[in-house]
């Protein structure tokens, strides 16, 4: 029998991410865990109100998110546990300039470059909804045709209740197939 545990969020682990924007200039970074796809060519991004790079975003209207392996991982927590609106953190991390202005790191296996569509307000968060303007991605992270190769790619994974990062595991099975093994 199941126990009721109260209205738990009940979906993690999420991939970890930073995600980068321009703030009076200059880039600004943060740690993000709340994300989600929301069709083929919309993802969102969840961020509490008060981040200093929802003024960026806000401004700019373009986001980058970039997945985080475990090589990335110090400087991904470090960004996460600093405000923008203290700490200078635009020398934190290697980066270049991706499609439509935002700022994209060097380090990171994949990234991508977004467009806010739309922004969704709740209490405490802003959500902006973005279109996939380019995604970028190391050679080491491509299978022989040019696709991501989640063999390779390694993303770290995030768990909010307990607030770990987690590794991400072996191949169970091939979608769709498991009832033909």
């Amino acid at each position: 029998m199941k126990k009721n545990i109260g209205n738990v969020l009940a979906l993690y682990p999420t991939p970890l991410v930073v995600v980068g924007t321009m703030v009076d200039g200059k880039p600004n970074w943060t740690l993000v865990g709340h994300l989600g796809i929301i069709g083929h060519d919309l993802v969102m991004v969840s961020m509490a109100s008060n981040h200093y790079s929802n003024t960026g975003i806000r401004k700019t209207n373009t986001l980058s998110i970039n997945i985080v392996d475990e090589d990335l991982l110090p400087k991904a927590d470090y960004v996460g546990c600093v405000s923008g609106s203290k700490v200078d953190k635009s020398e934190v991390f290697d980066y270049s300039i991706g499609e439509g202005g935002a700022p994209i790191l060097t380090d990171a296996p994949v990234s991508m470059a977004c467009t806010v569509e739309d922004v969704y307000e709740t209490p405490g968060f802003e959500s902006f909804i973005c279109k996939i303007a380019a995604t970028y991605a190391d050679d080491s992270a491509l299978n022989e045709d040019s696709k991501l190769n989640y063999h390779a790619l390694k993303p770290v994974l995030f768990e909010m209740p307990t607030y770990e990062y987690l590794k991400t595991g072996e191949v169970l099975g091939k979608c769709m197939h498991l009832n033909k093994q």
